[in-house]
């Protein structure tokens, strides 16, 4: 059996899963809070390379800013494609303005950048709005999930 590492998003300590009980979301050894919510998580300095790095599950990061028309317009897509996604892929959100030293490690240019990870390494990319399903079938088509 395959077991997965899974961060936890409240208090980062990571997880194993067995990949066949990865539909079942779990919760966490340590802290007991739920390892996947349904909504995307806010990746900031203080948590971002534990989920980034110690995440064995496909994770997509929406590079955004509050400032940007189509970030705001592609939010609550985002957010409703958590529900449907999770968990066989972790989302997650970083402000570019709040954490700008983050997205200058992807060489963000333009918001809002997606971009797919997998055991920390970048897979996949693009920019710009999408709709549920245009977003939904990238990811898909990228991950394997």
């Amino acid at each position: 059996m395959q077991h997965l590492h899974v961060s936890c998003p409240a208090c980062l300590t990571v997880n194993r899963v067995p990949g066949d009980k990865l539909s079942l979301g779990g919760k966490c050894g340590k802290c007991r809070s739920p390892l996947f919510t349904g909504e995307p998580l806010e990746l900031t300095s203080r948590n971002f390379d534990a989920i980034v790095n110690h995440t064995d599950v496909p994770l997509v990061i929406d590079f955004w800013a509050a400032w940007c028309g189509p970030c705001r317009l592609f939010a609550p897509v985002f957010a409703e494609s958590a529900k449907v996604l999770e968990p066989q892929v972790r989302l997650a959100k970083l402000d570019t303005e709040a954490h700008p030293q983050l997205a200058s490690r992807f060489n963000v240019c333009s918001i809002p950048t997606l971009v797919i990870l997998e055991r920390g390494r970048e897979v996949g990319r693009t920019s710009g709005a999408l709709s549920g399903s245009q977003f939904q079938s990238w990811v898909r088509s990228v991950s394997g999930s």
